[in-house]
């Protein structure tokens, strides 16, 4: 009878820890979404909540497991929740990767310009790819992905990619958000969803310092939990990082972020404007249409790198793996 139970616990975990890799849950019915810090544990391991709500009268959270950067949602009655402030958080799971990660973030908050975390430091030579999908009305740039999918084909599947998304992009992209998933859920990328706000506001005359996220008026709460409810309404699931429009913010700003939970992450390979990547860049393109000069110079660097991607020597690493790294935790 212990054998049984035992491996009916074996069969409950696996499955438990696997629906990372399976299709994220759809909310059509979100209400009372709000941040909410706790600890939350379950069949031994202890997440770390990041929100609360309900959906058609049922109590759900976002959790992040503060080892590994793994966020998921789950249904809240199957843990055990302890609330806490986001201080005696930090202080609870001090020493772990996701508020390593956190600290790192806020001990780069000065520039007005890429602010957070830029830089990784992968086991092996290879960058990290980030897209970022700003409000346009230009289609998806699918060349992106069908060419790392090809290139990688080999010795790497699905390919790690991070999408940074905006809210106004969902609502007019419905049709690319479903290409997306439908790769995702045929194994051929893993994408890494990052919050980049709602609105995405930008000023062609405003300086940076009232630019942006930064721009007078702008109301922080909005701008990141309407984007997360919006990425849970169309299934897909927010992590724990942030990408400032623009790379635009402040001292106070990157602190506002790192208060709802989120890692603010940088670049310092921004292709479109001449800035090569090194081993373990966190590189940045648009994908949303409006920047085929990046696209241009990422697909010649993946055909530069055939032969070196085909030993093995140089690979995407996923956004999670890489902050990992950089943080120095094991």
């Amino acid at each position: 009878m212990k054998k049984i139970l035992f491996s009916l616990i074996a069969i409950t975990l696996v499955c438990h820890y696997s629906t990372n890799v399976q299709a994220q849950a759809t909310y059509a019915d979100i209400s009372s979404y709000q941040v909410y810090f706790g600890s939350a544990k379950r069949f031994g391991q202890i997440w770390m909540v990041l929100r609360k709500f309900s959906n058609h009268g049922r109590r759900y959270l976002l959790l992040v497991n503060p080892k590994t950067l793994e966020s998921r949602t789950d249904d809240a009655d199957g843990y055990t929740v302890n609330a806490m402030t986001m201080p005696a958080a930090r202080k609870y799971f001090g020493g772990s990767v996701y508020i390593k990660a956190l600290g790192e973030a806020e001990a780069q908050s000065v520039s007005l310009q890429d602010a957070g975390i830029e830089h990784g430091i992968p086991k092996e030579t290879g960058i990290s790819l980030t897209a970022d999908l700003c409000p346009s009305h230009r289609p998806l740039d699918r060349q992106i992905f069908t060419d790392i999918i090809a290139g990688f084909k080999k010795v790497e599947t699905p390919v790690p990619i991070a999408l940074s998304v905006s809210g106004l992009w969902m609502r007019h992209h419905l049709q690319d958000i479903a290409w997306l998933k439908q790769l995702q859920a045929g194994h051929e990328i893993n994408i890494t969803w990052i919050n980049h706000s709602f609105n995405h506001r930008v000023s062609t005359k405003s300086p940076l310092k009232t630019n942006f996220l930064l721009e007078p008026g702008t109301d922080i709460n909005y701008e990141v939990l309407e984007t997360e409810k919006a990425m849970l309404a169309n299934g897909l699931l927010p992590s724990v990082f942030f990408r400032f429009p623009g790379l635009v913010s402040d001292q106070q700003l990157v602190y506002k972020i790192t208060n709802f939970g989120l890692i603010p992450i940088g670049t310092d390979a921004w292709l479109a404007k001449g800035q090569q990547p090194h081993s373990g860049s966190i590189v940045l393109i648009h994908g949303n249409g409006n920047e085929p000069v990046g696209v241009k110079d990422f697909v010649e660097l993946l055909r530069s790198k055939a032969p070196s991607i085909a030993n093995k020597q140089w690979l995407l690493y996923d956004l999670r793996q890489i902050v990992e790294d950089d943080t120095g935790v094991q």
